[in-house]
């Protein structure tokens, strides 16, 4: 069994660990909540209003428990397949760039993936020690975190602190067929491949971890309108578009806004060329090693395309998701760009 494989099985094997485990007070609260069949194995649980695994569970419940927040940290807070990866990359750069020299061969994103320098606080940080020493966890400062809980669920001390929120969202089509293959690669030899209607079914359901997908986008939208000083709600789609201007934007909400020198100097370029997405895939430390969930690091990337969502959906699909957006988002002023053509609410 080679290593891909064999962190498929770990990832199964802790899934019903957790599931068959003695915590009382998990073991409690999984018999209350609604439950339905995972993507990959296991079962998914809808805890306040969201669905994830008994394993991820029990790191939210430490999460929101345990965590404090400084009025300093940043969180970057995505729905999975939503450009994560990217998102955590370009926060980086840009809020540490005074901290690491300039020309690329000492970038931290050289030698560490970007999962390594933003580390995620339910998937990592959370997930083996409840109470986990963060201001050590954080070489850098002020801290960086990585979330995929939705705005409802964070702890409190998030929500009422001074800190800041970097959300990023991504046209549903695209983060589905991004997510179904991603899934895919984390079954086992020994399990059933999820069909894609199957898995498109699901998602239209809203049965999948971190979701109901529009209610996790929507609750973000909201923050950033109510608060746009604490909640930046960016969009995968304008990021592809026109990076530089995007890389401003976020620069000046994390209140290390670049200056004219930088500008001149093309500092803005340097991080947008450093953090794109064909130079990370090729970077030697994302194409091998694991995740410190078992994940390869390699899956993390796949095309980082918009509309690459048409080679897969049909026709029907694609009305049935059509229908979904206009229900989801009526009147909430989100929109999504699917390549040319856009969706409102």
């Amino acid at each position: 069994m080679d290593a891909a494989e064999s962190s498929k099985a770990k990832i199964a094997s802790l899934i019903q660990d957790v599931e068959k485990s003695s915590d009382d007070e998990l073991q409690q609260l999984l018999h209350t909540l609604p439950r339905e069949e995972a993507w990959i194995s296991g079962s998914l649980y809808l805890y306040q209003g969201f669905w994830c695994s008994s394993l991820v569970l029990k790191s939210v419940l430490s999460f929101q428990k345990h965590f404090q927040a400084f009025d300093s940290d940043v969180m970057v807070a995505t729905f999975p397949k939503c450009g994560t990866t990217w998102l955590k990359a370009l926060t980086f750069s840009t809020l540490y760039r005074s901290q690491f020299s300039r020309g690329g061969i000492e970038h931290p994103s050289l030698t560490s993936t970007p999962h390594q320098l933003v580390r995620q606080l339910e998937y990592d940080v959370y997930m083996n020690n409840p109470c986990p020493d963060l201001d050590n966890i954080c070489v850098y400062k002020p801290r960086l975190f990585g979330t995929h809980v939705p705005y409802a669920s964070l702890p409190t001390s998030i929500k009422e602190s001074k800190c800041k929120i970097v959300y990023i969202c991504r046209n549903p089509m695209d983060m589905f067929i991004s997510l179904w293959s991603f899934t895919g690669k984390l079954r086992d030899e020994n399990q059933e491949s999820l069909s894609l209607g199957q898995a498109f079914d699901k998602f239209c359901r809203g049965i999948l971890t971190h979701g109901p997908f529009f209610d996790h986008v929507l609750e973000y939208w909201n923050a950033s309108q109510e608060n746009p000083d604490k909640v930046l709600f960016l969009k995968y789609e304008d990021l592809k578009e026109d990076i530089n201007s995007q890389l401003k934007h976020l620069a000046m909400f994390l209140g290390v806004p670049f200056t004219e020198d930088e500008e001149k100097r093309g500092v803005v370029e340097e991080i947008a060329t450093i953090c794109s997405f064909d130079k990370l895939k090729e970077v030697e430390v994302n194409k091998k090693g694991l995740h410190i969930s078992g994940i390869p690091h390699k899956d993390f990337f796949r095309k980082g395309k918009v509309g690459d969502w048409s080679n897969y959906l049909t026709p029907s699909m694609v009305e049935r998701l059509e229908k979904l957006i206009h229900e989801k988002l009526d009147s909430s002023g989100l929109t999504f760009k699917f390549s040319s053509k856009v969706f409102t609410g």
